[in-house]
């Protein structure tokens, strides 16, 4: 039996390897012999999440991949949101001309009320300027509010190549389509929109390409057309909370949730359709009322098992966000890098594979100590 070290390139062929006593997945082969770092949001962290502004300040600083998260306009355009709901990330609240189009909405069983992008043409959101999300706790960054668009897919896509050309360095694309059953049941098919999308650009049927979702039944529809446009793509499943159901399994009136797809059998029906599970850290390391961690779980033995990379989100470097035993004296909102870089250390030294960050310069720095 071959024997790789814990920090090897991961190959298909590799089911039976053991590192370190940890047997290691058996997915689509690895980029990097090392753990890739994701730009969740681009770098969301240092300016507004998924602006273009976002995603150059993560190439610049050294990520692995970059993320756009993918929602529906009223005219059927993808374009880069974390969620449908604009209400925070936009500054749709001070414009008197969409006043009317505030309303409350169900969607993946949550409700929420703002303005919501399919209520909205693209030339409308076009009209509107980008603003920092967690303007309380990133202060910083509110200095950009107004100064950024929202970005398409598209206009996503040639930026990361132009930006990859610039630099003679080949960046991966990480985008998640969300709200996917909600979507559908609005009469658009984000789906075939996705893969009319990535066919259609040169970068996207060959660079490094992972498809997210918290949904199970689209990366099971798509699956192969995505490796029909780009060889090398992996799909992830993204998992939300344990006691939680997935969006599209939830609408059928499946009752089975994300804790049942994480024990060993669950896992075992995800390989069959993805390629990498994504877990919140919590799932790694629960942590107490305090914010303290408590012992680790064994989910990443597990998926590894199951010949299932994972891709674990989401380190971000205020004391807010971290797990008590790593948060400094300063405030609750500073950044603390040395923090950050000790947590990011010690999920990898249980065998992550990669990991998304608000910061990808802090996870440069803790990859390219190992």
């Amino acid at each position: 039996m071959q024997h790789f070290s814990r920090r090897s390139v991961l190959v298909a062929s590799c089911a039976a390897a053991f590192c370190g006593g940890v047997r290691r997945a058996d997915a689509a082969p690895s980029i990097a012999p090392r753990p890739l770092v994701f730009a969740h949001r681009g770098a969301s962290a240092q300016r507004p999440e998924h602006t273009l502004a976002s995603y150059a300040k993560a190439i610049a600083d050294g990520a692995d991949f970059i993320e756009p998260d993918l929602v529906m306009t009223k005219d059927g355009v993808m374009i880069c949101r974390h969620e449908t709901n604009i209400a925070e990330t936009t500054d749709v609240a001070q414009r008197p001309e969409f006043a009317s189009r505030k309303r409350t909405a169900t969607i993946d069983g949550r409700t929420a009320t703002g303005w919501f992008t399919t209520d909205f043409t693209l030339a409308e959101l076009k009209t509107l300027r980008a603003k920092e999300r967690l303007a309380s706790l990133r202060v910083h960054n509110t200095r950009y509010d107004g100064h950024f668009d929202i970005p398409t897919f598209e206009e996503m896509i040639d930026f990361v190549a132009a930006e990859s050309a610039t630099r003679g360095r080949i960046l991966g694309l990480i985008p998640e389509i969300k709200h996917s059953t909600h979507f559908h049941a609005l009469g658009f098919d984000p789906e075939a929109l996705f893969l009319r999308t990535i066919a259609a650009h040169e970068y996207t049927r060959t660079a490094p390409l992972e498809v997210q979702s918290f949904e199970t039944g689209n990366l099971q529809r798509i699956g192969a057309d995505v490796r029909a446009i780009n060889p090398q793509a992996r799909l992830m499943l993204l998992l939300g909370e344990r006691t939680d159901v997935p969006p599209d399994l939830a609408a059928k009136g499946d009752k089975t949730t994300f804790g049942d797809l994480m024990t060993p059998a669950g896992l075992k029906s995800v390989r069959r359709y993805a390629d990498v599970i994504g877990p919140s850290l919590t799932d790694l390391i629960p942590r107490d009322a305090q914010g303290g961690w408590l012992e680790p779980t064994s989910l990443v033995t597990d998926a590894h098992a199951a010949g299932l990379l994972v891709h674990a989100y989401t380190c971000r470097p205020e004391n807010y966000f971290l797990p008590r035993q790593l948060r400094n004296g300063d405030a609750l909102t500073a950044r603390n890098v040395p923090g950050s870089v000790a947590e990011i250390r010690r999920y990898l030294d249980m065998g992550l594979d990669g990991f998304f960050t608000d910061d990808p310069a802090i996870g440069r720095i803790a990859v390219d100590q190992i």
